[in-house]
């Protein structure tokens, strides 16, 4: 007989103040206070995974904690979990070591493209990408992404235009903060448009393991012969399992003589290793036997409350619309109904209902009127966050 899965309590509210948590101890410096329910940081207030904590345990055990190499199983488990969850056969020499998402594109940018060169993204989108653009002397190309029935779609017929001349474009694969899960179709035609301008992609792809129920994940690198050759692709166990403070991310390129440069130029910038709780994470994440399970039932909880979300919105603040998302717990709302400006809508979410969401404008100027809400969390503090945003939206008579 099978043994029966263990099921994990993710109702538990885990008191994360007093431990340098972002979420917590930016409340102040960013708000003006620090009474606010956090709903904003892209982490999740669940606790790690038993078998990764248990992982870092038996680290722990051996009294030395010295320089350490990627060793042999941090491959391993890598190859084995793309190969697993997104059909995807790399060879361990098309793998290399990143120290944050953020940071790996960051290099990326310094690596493939030069002061003043152009690189394209696809606004609202994550904001970091405009950040290390602008920071190392980059220039943004937009190509925005058009709102249709509550989900977004790329605008191909600008991006053939806009595209030309741009050295880079940053895919975000899925979306944040719009929570699409780009089709294959779609991305076949990024490679397509990418491969005749001669813009090199890179692809985000760090919610990939978040892919909700019913829907499914495609790696940009699979979609044709174009994507594999013309890419370089960023993942991490940091959102799916909810370890963002280890900084390990990894990169994967098909095409040896990208993956060549940007290897002599990490290693030139001692940027390629790791510590040793780096790898110990990673490594259990995607071998240990409850790895999956856990993910399953993370995913099930986290789509059972984004449907409560969307439904009590519906049904007690109907000009506060969800953007349901394919992917990942981040849910955009749509708060243009209210007819608030950035600051009055600011001051409706902090002042009025006491929470901390990021406002929609940092993404660009196409999410003005939008806020993003972290949706990963215990259903009591969703609805809590829910109640308090009642009492907000009638006292202002919405």
């Amino acid at each position: 007989m099978s043994a029966i899965p263990m099921q994990y309590d993710f109702d538990e509210i885990i008191d994360r103040r007093g431990t340098g948590a972002l979420k917590y101890e930016a409340l102040l410096p960013r708000w003006g206070r620090d009474d606010l329910l956090p709903l904003w940081v892209a982490d999740m207030d669940f606790k790690t995974p038993p078998f990764i904590m248990e992982a870092l345990r038996r680290r722990c055990e051996h009294e030395l904690l010295g320089y350490t190499v990627k060793p042999p199983a941090f491959f391993e488990a890598i190859r084995g979990w793309v190969g697993r969850r997104h059909g995807w056969q790399v060879e361990t020499d098309q793998i290399g070591f990143a120290p944050g998402i953020v940071p790996g594109i960051s290099s990326a940018i310094q690596c493939f493209t030069g002061p003043g060169d152009r690189i394209m993204i696809q606004p609202p989108v994550y904001h970091p990408f405009a950040m290390i653009i602008r920071e190392n002397g980059r220039e943004i190309v937009n190509n925005p992404l058009v709102l249709e029935n509550g989900r977004y779609r790329m605008d191909f017929e600008h991006m053939r235009k806009a595209v030309r001349g741009c050295g880079m474009f940053i895919l975000c694969n899925p979306h944040n903060p719009g929570g699409r899960v780009w089709n294959p179709e779609e991305l076949e035609q990024v490679a397509e448009i990418c491969a005749e301008s001669g813009t090199l992609v890179i692809s985000d792809e760090i919610h990939a393991d978040l892919t909700l129920p019913g829907r499914r994940h495609t790696v940009f690198a699979t979609v044709s012969e174009k994507a594999r050759n013309n890419s370089v692709t960023y993942m991490a166990a940091s959102k799916a399992f909810n370890v963002p403070g280890l900084a390990s991310s990894y990169l994967i390129c098909q095409n040896p003589a990208l993956l060549e440069k940007y290897q002599n130029f990490v290693n030139g910038r001692e940027m390629a290793e790791g510590h040793v709780f780096a790898y110990a994470g990673l490594i259990s994440a995607y071998t240990e036997p409850g790895g999956e399970e856990w993910l399953r039932q993370a995913l099930d909880y986290i789509q059972e409350n984004i449907c409560y979300l969307d439904a009590e919105l519906r049904r007690r603040m109907p000009r506060i619309k969800a953007l349901l998302p394919d992917a990942s717990y981040l849910v955009f709302l749509d708060c243009r109904e209210l007819n608030l400006s950035r600051q009055e809508l600011e001051d409706f979410f902090v002042n009025g209902a006491r929470l901390a969401l990021n406002n929609g404008a940092i993404f660009g100027k196409e999410g003005e009127g939008f806020m993003r809400l972290n949706a990963g969390c215990p259903r009591s503090v969703l609805a809590r966050a829910l109640n308090q945003l009642e009492e907000a939206y009638l006292s202002r008579g919405f």
